[in-house]
């Protein structure tokens, strides 16, 4: 289960709660995956570089939203406004691989970061993923720019050997502030078909809607029915359409739409392409915008989808455990095994984790799996950790093995408990009691007053 977001935030911050747009508090199975596009993110210079050394307040605010309940950080990616996330339960880690970010500028001919897009592709269960952040120029009359902007969006190529182009991805999902705007009608018919959700009077003139018709490099994607309000233009923190005096024509200018290579490629054969064939489908559960959020001119959209994998990959590279039971009074031992075709390195290490950590650099300690190795079979090795790296109040935690040379973790523990250092914390208490059998005099007789 996929849950996207697409959001232009107009440079504003965090809202104080995300539980109905991220559907939290949705009955049925959790999401699996959250994929989170963000446009005009504030990047005032001082902030921009800023962002570089650290994490821009968004990606910390759904870090603090999604971490407590079992996602990480996998990937990000930032282009000025532009900013993707993308978070994974704990238990999908070790089947996403070969994780790249992909970033292309189209604003002022190519020179600035403005507009454009931001692109993340990984490999899921074996299957090319990728997700594809966009936001196209704006104003009624550059339907041309936007389609020529997106087609060389679509034409960047990874860094890598062996990665494939955009489209030869086995999925494709793309959205964004793509800014098609509503053609011929005028405003008042525009806002009347809203009022009257006659909505379907619309679609026929939304330029996304027309170029699909006549641009072949579009025609192989799919969008789900657009049977919410136009999400452009608001007054802010209203459901009022723009009141100002450029009284902006409503429009759906936020959109996700999605592409399945093998549909595509079934589509240009004749025979029938049977279900056996077909290893991955993705239907569209949801596809609604969320008119409560009000700190831009934007509504934000979401697609909840159910993508159905054939799992190319069944086992984890790495497979590892705490030996016996873990005290932070002692050194402690992993153990671990690879698969025999698993590419090592010296540079590889496993780290200790929070339950709740929220992206790959966010360990408690580490160990690196050659230098601090100390026995090995041919079935299994054994890794240590000084008790002096363990926290003294122990806890709840998770081990995961970091490849360097897939650049992305390829095992993960079951959660465990570390045992608290009792010698320090009975130090500790006698420490309190001491400083409390010290207290001074004068006390004495301010409690007789």
């Amino acid at each position: 289960r996929l849950h996207l977001v697409t959001w232009n935030v107009g440079t504003a911050s965090p809202p104080p709660d995300v539980t109905s747009l991220l559907q939290l508090n949705s009955l049925g199975p959790t999401m699996d995956m959250y994929v989170i596009g963000l446009q005009e993110v504030n990047s005032r210079i001082t902030n921009f570089l800023s962002d570089l050394a650290f994490d821009d307040p968004w990606s910390i605010f759904f870090m603090a939203v999604l971490s407590p309940l079992g996602y990480i950080k996998l990937s990000s990616v930032r282009m000025q406004g532009l900013l993707l996330l993308v978070f994974a339960k704990h238990v999908h880690l070790p089947f996403i691989r070969d994780i790249h970010t992909h970033y292309t500028r189209t604003g002022l001919y190519g020179y600035w970061g403005n507009k454009g897009g931001v692109t993340v592709r990984m490999s899921l269960y074996g299957h090319t993923i990728c997700f594809l952040n966009c936001h196209l120029p704006a104003h009624m009359e550059n339907t041309e720019q936007r389609l020529d902007d997106f087609e060389k969006i679509l034409e960047m190529q990874f860094e890598g050997e062996n990665i494939p182009s955009t489209l030869d991805h086995d999925v494709l999902f793309w959205f964004g502030d793509l800014n098609f705007r509503i053609a011929d009608y005028g405003i008042h018919f525009v806002r009347e078909s809203i009022n009257n959700k006659r909505y379907n009077l619309l679609w026929e003139k939304d330029q996304l809607n027309m170029a699909k018709k006549k641009e072949a490099f579009l025609q192989d994607f799919i969008e789900g029915p657009l049977q919410f309000k136009p999400t452009y233009k608001f007054d802010l923190y209203s459901d009022v359409y723009d009141t100002s005096e450029k009284k902006r024509k409503p429009a759906w200018t936020d959109r996700i739409l999605w592409r399945v290579k093998n549909l595509c490629q079934n589509a240009s054969k004749e025979s029938e392409f049977s279900e056996e064939e077909q290893t991955i489908s993705v239907t569209l559960n949801n596809y609604i915008s969320h008119m409560s959020y009000g700190i831009s001119d934007h509504k934000p959209v979401t697609g909840t989808f159910g993508l159905e994998l054939k799992p190319l990959l069944l086992d984890p590279l790495v497979t590892l455990n705490p030996e016996g039971e873990w005290s932070a009074e002692h050194d402690v031992l992993i153990s671990y095994s690879a698969v025999p075709e698993f590419p090592s390195s010296a540079w590889d290490w496993i780290g200790l984790f929070k339950v709740s950590f929220r992206h790959v650099n966010d360990y408690v300690t580490y160990a690196w799996v050659e230098d601090d190795e100390i026995s090995s079979t041919k079935d299994s090795k054994q890794v240590y950790m000084s008790a002096a790296e363990i926290p003294d109040m122990g806890g709840e935690f998770l081990l995961a093995y970091y490849s360097n040379n897939l650049q992305s973790i390829v095992g993960i523990s079951q959660p465990f408990r570390i045992q608290p250092n009792r010698t320090l914390i009975d130090k500790d208490l006698t420490q309190e009691e001491n400083s409390w059998m010290q207290k001074p005099d004068n006390l004495e007789s301010h409690d007789e007053f």
